[in-house]
């Protein structure tokens, strides 16, 4: 069977960097063994959801990489819940309730109070037709709660977490629909799922107790003859945490747009999502076909998994080392060439600061004040600079022969009188691209102080 994974995000904001990282899972889980990603825009809030979200994350999704295979929307797929429904609704699967949310408060305050579980008593089952029909008259409409089967356990073997059981009995029966008519996300998200024939359904930890009612969601659709089955498989992965050890607002917030501000490459936040909370180490691989490779729901952990800054600006650095020109050229400053890249890219974090470096070779630079035997010796450094295949090394081989200077002596005046700076590029590759007049100019104005 073909592998076909989902992405179901809400378009009431814009994906956070935990969103990202369920994305991303999904899309290698399809993409290792060939099969199909798909996005699904859970767009059922009408209130709530916005078009600008929709088309910023297809937009985020198309910056990393993550390009489904088809795109979905539920709000264009309501009459397919509405037949669902009436085939639970039928089936004895669903019923109205009419409690207000204060009285359900009430009610769970007073369960908690007698040491039981604060789930919801099914007190609407037990209205007569006569008290419904009264409570609609006046104009009371209900909410409908899927019916659980108390007498069929909950089991399923997850992808990360194991073997998983529920006691059914001690689990509220979902709203599913609200009293306006418009729908929660448990049933639109488990015909979804059935109807776009998905496989597998990786998300966080925090929709285990989801997973666990949707198992008999899967089962009464099916065996309403609303769908067929099989039901997809579950994995439920660890939740993303601050180095902290705590879920942040910050992480919360912290998506593509500060990600892009920051200058981070996406191939460095593949890199680091891709791998954190698994066993696997976190490494600067820019090659996806090799992160795919290596991906196996059985390397996840249970542990929370941290988000480093530092660890995303490593990996940064260390992919920006590897890029070709060719993939930076249109964000390289003007008359940057490829050897101008080669020579600058080993001193970057991020390939915005492209624009500093290069203008130590476009100028002007800021000289230090020398001392008066710096000063003469950087005037026979001009004197002897004689522009050929590699000036810097025929121009300090000189220079250590005639002034018997080695080391930090014989290079660092050379470095601070052409850059201005006590470290940076090679200056192989950098004297090059000064060119020999403007690099005999500096000389001789470091020379004169």
């Amino acid at each position: 069977m073909t592998t076909v994974t989902r992405f179901a995000p809400s378009p009431t904001g814009r994906l956070h960097v935990g969103n990202i990282r369920t994305a991303l899972h999904n899309w290698m889980l399809a993409r290792k063994s060939g099969g199909r990603f798909l996005l699904r825009i859970d767009d059922t809030d009408a209130e709530r959801s916005r078009e600008a979200y929709v088309d910023a994350i297809r937009a985020d999704l198309a910056w990393l990489g993550l390009v489904p295979d088809d795109e979905t929307r539920q709000s264009q797929r309501l009459a397919l819940y509405e037949r669902a429904f009436e085939a639970l609704r039928k089936a004895g699967r669903v019923y109205p309730c009419y409690e207000t949310q204060q009285e359900l408060e009430l009610k769970r305050k007073i369960r908690l109070g007698r040491g039981l579980p604060p789930i919801y008593d099914r007190g609407a089952l037990e209205l007569s037709a006569e008290v419904r029909a009264g409570k609609e008259a006046e104009g009371i409409l209900p909410h409908w709660r899927f019916k659980l089967d108390h007498d069929v356990p909950i089991a399923w073997e997850d992808g990360v977490r194991g073997a998983q059981k529920f006691d059914p009995s001690q689990l509220s029966d979902p709203v599913i629909r609200r009293a306006d008519g418009s729908w929660l996300y448990m049933l639109p998200s488990a015909v979804d799922d059935l109807d776009m024939r998905v496989t597998d359904v990786l998300r966080g930890e925090d929709h285990v107790s989801n997973t666990a009612v949707q198992t008999q969601m899967f089962d009464a659709l099916i065996a309403a003859g609303h769908a067929v089955g099989p039901m997809p498989r579950f994995a439920h992965e660890a939740l993303l945490v601050g180095r902290e050890g705590k879920l942040s607002k910050r992480l919360g917030s912290l998506g593509c747009d500060a990600f892009r501000e920051r200058d981070i490459e996406p191939a460095a936040i593949v890199a680091l999502l891709a791998r954190l909370g698994t066993s696997l180490p976190v490494e600067a691989i820019a090659d996806r076909d090799l992160l795919l490779e290596s991906f196996d729901l059985a390397t996840f952990g249970r542990a929370p998994a941290k988000f480093d800054d530092a660890e995303l600006d490593r990996l940064n650095a260390a992919l920006v080392h590897q890029l070709p020109f060719a993939g930076v050229a249109d964000r390289l400053p003007v008359g940057m060439d490829e050897a101008g890249w080669h020579a600058i890219r080993p001193n970057l974090t991020h390939v915005s600061e492209a624009a500093d470096w290069w203008r130590l070779v476009t100028g002007p630079v800021d000289q230090p004040a020398f001392s008066e035997e710096d000063r003469a010796y950087l005037g026979e450094a001009a004197r002897q600079l004689a522009w050929g295949e590699d000036p810097w090394h025929a121009l300090t081989g000189v220079l250590k022969e005639t002034t018997g200077r080695k080391g930090k002596a014989l290079f660092l005046p050379l470095r601070q009188a052409l850059t201005g700076m006590d470290h940076g590029p090679d200056m192989g590759e950098l004297l090059p691209l000064i060119g020999e007049a403007r690099a005999r100019e500096r000389l001789e104005a470091a020379a004169r102080g």
